[in-house]
């Protein structure tokens, strides 16, 4: 686990919040398989820290140690597929408040394995919770992004909308990232490569953990996202929620 500097380790010790009964789990959408090591999972390491010292449960897992299948459907192993994984994944997923999906860049886009979770999550999309909502309402969103040419941003970008189609609340700063030189160079977690020293990292990611913990605080004292006007299960059932289309009269 990464160590924290001065300025992550006093906004922890100046915490009034408890958030003791929060969970949070970061998909590290690296392309390597454990135990080789991923730059993206120190930067990890730093947000998870500072969740830790605030007594949220946390955990981290990378899919690609898993045998995830391809497809649109929550288990496919029910459409022809021999094995999927992604089953047991979402399990840890629905159960978290804080979700954080991190990437490492590869010609300006996320990896495959990241766009391989996206669509896995989306297949999960028609799942309800038990106030009829879809079953990932509530539920706060962040992204980290790694590498050593441009496009962090625009991932960012396309992984926090597709967080909030499904239902996930994006708190302000809700991303961070560090970016080497342009073309070949020191990844993250090299020697030399100031990213561990790096203060505008430093400071997003530090921000960005806060906001997700203060979001999740909010949301989970509040019992959820408010359940009126957006339940699946109300709408198939004919309640309109004062649309005022005349062909439903």
């Amino acid at each position: 686990m990464a160590e924290l500097n001065e300025k992550q380790l006093a906004m922890c010790s100046q915490s009034a919040w408890d958030f003791s009964d929060l969970r949070a789990i970061f998909l590290n959408c690296t392309l390597k398989r454990s135990p080789e090591m991923s730059h993206t999972e120190g930067l990890i390491d730093i947000s998870r820290s500072i969740m830790e010292k605030n007594d949220v449960e946390t955990e981290t897992l990378r899919p690609v140690d898993y045998d995830i299948a391809t497809g649109v459907y929550g288990d496919m192993t029910e459409h022809g597929w021999e094995t999927d994984d992604w089953p047991q994944i979402y399990d840890k997923v629905r159960r978290s408040d804080i979700v954080v999906i991190t990437s490492s860049i590869w010609l300006g886009e996320k990896t495959s394995i990241c766009n391989q979770v996206i669509e896995r999550l989306y297949a999960n999309s028609h799942l309800l919770n038990e106030h009829g909502q879809y079953a990932d309402y509530g539920k706060v969103g962040g992204c980290l992004i790694t590498g050593n040419e441009d496009g962090a941003k625009h991932c960012a970008m396309n992984i926090l909308y597709s967080l909030s189609h499904l239902g996930y609340v994006i708190p302000p700063q809700a991303d961070a990232g560090w970016l080497g030189s342009v073309g070949p160079g020191p990844s993250y977690l090299d020697p030399g490569s100031g990213g561990p020293e790096n203060d505008f990292t430093n400071r997003n990611t530090t921000f960005m953990t806060w906001n997700l913990m203060h979001l999740a605080r909010m949301i989970k004292d509040a019992g959820g996202i408010p359940a009126h006007g957006n339940q699946r299960s109300e709408w198939d059932a004919g309640c309109r929620f004062d649309y005022s289309n005349p062909a439903y009269r």
